[in-house]
């Protein structure tokens, strides 16, 4: 159930991005054809791009953190036992979760100097720029939580032990989404 609510919310987070994107291509393309076609621009366009890419890098993080689908290599993990397997993948979670809270602390701090802080062209608060590292930490949180837990629970299949995938070909490991 909980897994189900994480995929929702990250096909919820998927579409998004999808926006963004949208957006970004439609602001730099009519920026482009403004500037060579009438000799003039849209100012907004370039930084509220920036804040869009931005936003839409921590957010796919999170989606590409639930599908497993980070690059990485197995050379190592895949020769060990199980129970070796086990303890990296606890022990790699953990980090990671540390790594949230790293990001999380750090954004806070980011967004609390820069409250009051306005962007160059937006003269929007700046704090809605580094908040978009609290959102992800937030985020991958429980996605990172849970598999913690079904691993302690014994709930991981054999091939859910390895976190990343070898190559972008390949189906991610013991995912209910793929």
């Amino acid at each position: 159930m909980i897994q189900n609510l994480i995929n929702t919310y990250c096909r919820l987070l998927a579409w998004l991005m999808v926006l963004f994107l949208a957006l970004m291509v439609v602001m730099v393309f009519g920026n482009v054809l403004m500037r060579y076609g009438f000799n003039s621009g849209i100012t907004l366009s370039e930084e509220l791009s920036r804040w869009l890419f931005v936003w839409m890098t921590f957010l796919g993080a999170v989606v590409a953190l639930n599908e497993r689908a980070h690059l990485g290599t197995d050379s190592l993990i895949s020769r060990l036992p199980v129970l070796g397997r086990k303890l990296c993948l606890a022990a790699s979670l953990g980090l990671m979760l540390y790594v949230c809270w790293l990001i999380y602390q750090g954004a806070w701090e980011q967004v609390k100097i820069n409250w009051d802080s306005t962007s160059a062209v937006m003269e929007t608060s700046m704090a809605y720029f580094y908040a978009s590292g609290m959102v992800f930490a937030l985020l991958a949180a429980p996605i990172l939580l849970l598999n913690l837990w079904r691993l302690l629970a014994g709930r991981m299949s054999e091939d859910e032990l390895i976190g990343i995938r070898e190559s972008e070909d390949a189906p991610p490991p013991g995912n209910p989404q793929a």
